[in-house]
């Protein structure tokens, strides 16, 4: 039996995430408000959509995950932090990694689903200070980043972008390296990728993925 599609309206609020259906489907339809968005999250939910009109909203069973202590840094990328090739920093630059991260070409994907409206809405998050940005720097040139939610002990990644071989990566391995210095618990990498698995993230059931965030 497949799942109806459950249609928000203007009431702050998401339905059960096990009734989202076989691809993580849970919901449509609401805003992108800075209230709307931290409830999601705080729920083991996102949004993801390439259409402004009717927001959708996700919960995957089963679910990307990087437990911190379990980072897999390769040979080759030891080398690179060893040398300190990049200089990465933290929230200086939000709004161009944001934007980098929907404008940069990416192989396979003609368009972007980080919409103008997903930008200003993630923007408003880290004004209120719940969301994050990683920068990496070659020569003062901004070259890769990331960014996420934070939710204390979990941090939700969104997307990333490079404009040479290896930043991201950099980055992101950078963050995970502080967030195991800081006790996080769990680094939400939402759906499956080959680079995620490749630096240690694995899918563990939806139901296990929301006792880190409840």
């Amino acid at each position: 039996m497949v799942n109806p599609i459950y249609y928000l309206t203007d009431k702050l609020e998401f339905p059960p995430v096990h009734t989202a259906n076989e691809e993580g489907l849970l919901a449509a339809g609401g805003d992108l408000s800075v209230e709307r968005l931290q409830l999601a999250y705080k729920s083991g939910i996102f949004p993801w959509f390439d259409d402004d009109r009717l927001p959708l909203w996700w919960s995957p069973d089963p679910r990307m995950v990087l437990f911190p202590q379990e980072l897999k840094v390769s040979k080759s990328m030891r080398k690179l932090l060893r040398d300190e090739t990049f200089t990465v920093t933290k929230n200086k630059n939000f709004e161009e990694v944001i934007h980098r991260c929907a404008t940069v070409p990416r192989d396979g994907q003609p368009g972007t689903w980080i919409t103008q409206n997903m930008q200003n809405a993630y923007i408003e998050l880290h004004k209120k200070g719940f969301a994050h940005s990683y920068e990496v720097w070659l020569d003062s040139q901004l070259v890769g980043g990331l960014y996420g939610i934070d939710l204390g002990t979990v941090f939700c990644g969104e997307s990333m972008f490079s404009d040479v071989s290896n930043a991201s990566k950099y980055g992101f391995i950078t963050m995970v390296q502080e967030m195991q210095a800081n006790n996080y618990k769990l680094i939400d990498c939402q759906v499956y990728t080959q680079h995620l698995e490749s630096l240690g993230a694995r899918e563990i059931d939806r139901g296990y993925f929301m006792e880190f965030i409840e």
